[in-house]
């Protein structure tokens, strides 16, 4: 098969929006945790310790690999113009598989914030109400 220049470039916007909307979510995980209460050591802020742990990391990796599929881009368009396009075809397929990675990275860090709002509300049901009239 035959690509051309073109087809790699048609990935720099999704790839760069990607990347963008991967570094809101390490800043949201951020905020959250220099917010973290020191005075709270019981079960359930361990249980949050840990999930948020997870998901910097796995943040860690779709964003590596987010970017690591950007520079295979480029380096599949380089071949391409510099007519190595045998070369180019099999970049472009490592920049796909790349982006594969990472957009099954993002997926399992849904998977696990929606278990960290879990054990949050499960932190709340502990908490006595105080609203007695």
């Amino acid at each position: 098969m035959k690509i051309d220049i073109a087809t790699p470039a048609m990935l720099f916007p999704a790839i760069s929006l990607l990347l963008l909307a991967y570094t809101n979510r390490f800043l949201t995980l951020a905020t959250i945790i220099r917010n973290f209460s020191k005075e709270e050591k019981d079960d359930n802020t361990q249980a949050q310790i840990k999930n948020l742990r997870l998901r910097i990391q796995l943040i860690k990796r779709m964003q590596i690999a987010g970017v690591g599929s950007f520079f295979l881009c480029v380096v599949s368009m380089l071949a391409i113009y510099l007519t190595y396009q045998q070369v180019g075809n099999w970049v472009f397929a490592a920049s796909l598989v790349s982006l594969l990675y990472s957009l099954w990275m993002s997926v399992r860090e849904i998977l696990i914030s929606v278990e960290a709002l879990d054990v949050h509300l499960d932190g709340m049901k502990s908490i006595p109400n105080k609203e007695k009239v």
